[in-house]
């Protein structure tokens, strides 16, 4: 069955991509956010090129052959484009085989627990943990992540004070039998790191995110070696080569890959299987609620060696006034603290047709 057209439909922060085969069977995809214009423009010359005409049914070496075509240009921008191709290929098969994607990757549809993930380093932590107080009081939720440091931030606070206020007053607020989860976002050298590690495991913090520069692996290890919790990290990374490396440098106790960042559910399962082979759970990033966090639940709820929870964004239209109105459906319901897989073929969502109506149109079709 091959494939014959493929569309983006798109903005500067997000595109989607159907995919259509010679049948008019069509699946629903979506290339990384964040630049997305630019990704496009890589999908429509690097991608879309060597995947027309190719088996739709049977893509796993298409994407290999796109990595071996262009070998030149190894990275972010074509790995993020590549998932534009693999995510709509994952949704046309399940819609050809009605079943959901989940069903597909060897799991079953159903409930799955998710951590309500701030992104914000702007708010008081009085502010935080209120509204922490209300998603679990109202929601249901069980584990929370809110960031430390400034992003990138070269052992500097977003304000003086703010780290040590922030662990501790929302620690305090959420009280015992809640997860607490902390975001660094390659903020600290390791001796900072380490410093501040002691402080967030006496406030019982189980995990520590991305505490150093992400491609420093070796001051990663360094922390890991020093704390009893958790350190994570891998959202950046999108080539093996750099998985192998944390690996093989004992830098995280749990695997982060994003979906959308790494190329795809392929090569996120190439990642989790690595993680497998070294006895480490997986707990993919998926911080906003385009498509990535519909691709990661239907991942993570068929993954042998899942983490514990599934990263759901808390914020809205001020932090994210790009992921409004994308979907007609309610993909992103949450009972009980838990995000729901529906059995619907594919992805089970449906784009809304009046955000494509708006969105820059581009196409590339089988000569």
């Amino acid at each position: 069955m091959k494939i014959t057209r493929l569309e983006t439909f798109g903005t500067p922060d997000l595109a989607f991509v159907r995919a259509t085969t010679e049948t008019g069977a069509q699946g629903w995809g979506q290339v990384s956010t964040y630049l997305a214009d630019i990704t496009t423009e890589v999908f429509h010359r690097q991608i879309a090129p060597h995947a027309l005409g190719t088996d739709a049914t049977d893509f796993a070496d298409t994407l290999d052959l796109i990595q071996e075509r262009e070998h030149k240009f190894p990275g972010s921008y074509l790995r993020r484009a590549m998932a534009g191709l693999d995510t709509a290929l994952w949704d046309l098969n399940g819609k050809l085989q009605g079943k959901p994607v989940v069903e597909l990757l060897g799991g079953t549809p159903g409930k799955l627990r998710a951590y309500a993930s701030s992104m914000k380093r702007d708010i008081t932590p009085a502010d935080e943990a209120a509204r922490f107080r209300r998603l679990r009081d109202e929601q249901g939720f069980t584990a929370f992540k809110w960031r430390v440091g400034r992003e990138c931030g070269r052992d500097q606070d977003e304000w003086p004070g703010r780290t040590p206020e922030v662990v501790q007053t929302v620690s305090r607020a959420l009280g015992d039998g809640i997860d607490k989860l902390v975001d660094a976002n390659s903020c600290y050298s390791a001796p900072r790191a380490i410093e501040l590690g002691h402080l967030l495991q006496d406030n019982g913090i189980g995990h520590f995110e991305e505490p150093c520069p992400y491609w420093d692996y070796d001051a990663t290890a360094r922390v890991r070696a020093a704390l009893a919790l958790d350190v994570t990290g891998g959202e950046q990374d999108c080539e093996y080569s750099s998985w192998q490396l944390m690996l093989d440098r004992r830098s995280v106790d749990i695997l982060q890959p994003d979906v959308m960042y790494m190329g795809g559910i392929h090569r996120t399962l190439h990642v989790a299987r690595m993680a497998a082979a070294a006895g480490l759970p997986v707990t993919p990033h998926a911080a906003n609620l385009g498509l990535v966090t519909i691709c990661t639940m239907h991942l993570l709820k068929a993954l042998p060696n899942a983490g514990k929870y599934l990263e759901f964004s808390i914020e809205g239209a001020d932090y994210y006034p790009w992921q409004q109105g994308l979907f007609r459906n309610d993909p992103y319901r949450i009972e009980d603290g838990h995000a729901i897989i529906t059995a619907e073929p594919g992805w089970g969502v449906e784009i809304d047709p009046d955000w494509l109506a708006r969105a820059a149109y581009r196409v590339s079709e089988l000569a």
